[in-house]
């Protein structure tokens, strides 16, 4: 009988330990759409990324030239000169392939770019996530733009507004939501919290 009651106890304090917990969520795309420094990180890597893919193109478009050039005077080579020459065209791709490798690939220089210029970005998003979910007592914040699967989120439990102004971004212009607490491209969430 005394083990009944102690689990019953236990039970009950747990359940209202659950229900004094409380919960919000975020949309980190949201506001790192939001962020000006973000884009302009995003803007920098998107150029660099068309530049790099611009210079491998050309050593691809470089190695196509010489196979072709290859393929219309291999009849006229002797053995050895054409040995040479697919030699050469071999080199040459080798050659594009590691640059392509070394700009895009995995820990590549598009990686470590994107490193340097978000990281810091997101450490302070994440900081001001932090700051919020202790402020407002906070036990745990979901991420609704992560991978997390929410198949509902009511719009009074996003915090992603409350999170964008502690980290001082501009109100106005805010894109991505519509005052019922959904999203769109380019809106405007017309106050603070997303409602009316």
């Amino acid at each position: 009988m005394k083990k009944l009651i102690i689990s019953s106890l236990f039970i009950l304090m747990v359940f209202v330990a659950g229900h004094a917990q409380k919960f919000a969520f975020v949309d980190t795309q949201y506001i790192l759409d939001n962020l000006p420094e973000f884009t302009e990180a995003q803007a920098q890597l998107d150029d660099l990324s068309a530049q790099w893919q611009k210079e491998i193109e050309a050593k691809f478009a470089e190695v196509d030239k010489m196979y072709k050039d290859y393929q219309a005077q291999s009849v006229l080579l002797p053995e050895d000169m054409k040995k040479k020459k697919e030699q050469e065209i071999v080199d040459k791709e080798k050659e594009a392939k590691n640059l392509q490798k070394q700009k895009f690939g995995k820990d590549g220089d598009l990686f470590k770019k994107r490193q340097e210029l978000v990281k810091p970005i997101q450490e302070k998003l994440y900081n001001a996530i932090q700051e919020v979910a202790t402020t407002n007592n906070y036990s745990v914040i979901f991420d609704k733009g992560g991978s997390l699967t929410m198949l509902y989120a009511n719009p009074k439990y996003d915090v992603s507004d409350e999170v964008l102004d502690n980290l001082g971004a501009s109100l106005s212009g805010r894109k991505g939501k519509t005052p019922s607490g959904g999203t769109q491209k380019g809106g405007d969430t017309g106050t603070k919290d997303g409602k009316k």
